[in-house]
């Protein structure tokens, strides 16, 4: 049984420990859950029953193996933390809801992944590290997902799409097959990519336009 605390005690935090609870009665003894680290709640407060152990500075100084699931969903945020974090004793592992269905063909899912509950991988698919795909997503073939994207509830992925790093896609947002999202760029909720999108920018509607460029 490995420990496991969650970085980050907000709302996808306490999601995060739902599926650390779900793994663990699908493989019992898989995780012993400590608690939270947050520089937002006092040192011992519970959130959802457990406790929170600190925030960045107790991390870095914990001194046994310890793994850590990163519960930050804006992806350039999630990149700060993961490099401010410099303690040897932790590592990430990738967290798969059981309820998730990923076929055997050729997916590779990088480390401090997070994949939550009935979400559908198909096949050749490469989901890089520290990547969310929230409640329901479904990914395509031959797909490609760069590290600390984020995809929240229902977003739907076609065949063939190469997204870079650092995207975040809304609720309900769809992608469609053959399509290039550039890195750093924000898919509003509910819009339709029908289009390739370039880097840093903001795109919303049906189909999804670029609004605005965030640099």
């Amino acid at each position: 049984m490995k420990d496991i605390a969650i970085f980050g005690a907000g709302g996808f935090g306490r999601e995060v420990k739902t599926i650390i609870d779900a793994i663990n009665r699908d493989k019992p003894n898989t995780y012993n859950l400590l608690g939270f680290f947050d520089d937002a709640y006092e040192i011992g407060e519970k959130i959802n029953g457990i406790p929170n152990l600190g925030g960045l500075a107790e991390l870095n100084g914990w001194h046994n193996k310890l793994d850590i699931a990163i519960s930050i969903g804006e992806p350039k945020l999630k990149a700060q933390i993961i490099k401010l974090i410099t303690n040897k004793n932790v590592s990430y592992p990738k967290l798969i809801h059981p309820n998730v269905s990923i076929s055997n063909d050729e997916v590779f899912i990088g480390k401090g992944s997070i994949i939550c509950e009935g979400s559908i991988l198909t096949c050749n698919i490469s989901v890089g590290d520290f990547v969310i795909l929230n409640l329901y997503c479904t990914v395509g073939h031959d797909v490609t997902i760069g590290k600390y994207s984020s995809f929240m509830p229902s977003v739907n992925i076609s065949g063939e799409v190469d997204i870079e790093d650092s995207v975040y896609v809304g609720t309900g947002a769809k992608i469609i097959n053959q399509l290039k999202i550039g890195e750093n760029t924000i898919v509003g909720a509910g819009a339709v990519v029908s289009r390739s999108l370039p880097s840093n920018c903001t795109a919303v509607g049906i189909p999804a336009k670029a609004i605005k460029f965030n640099n």
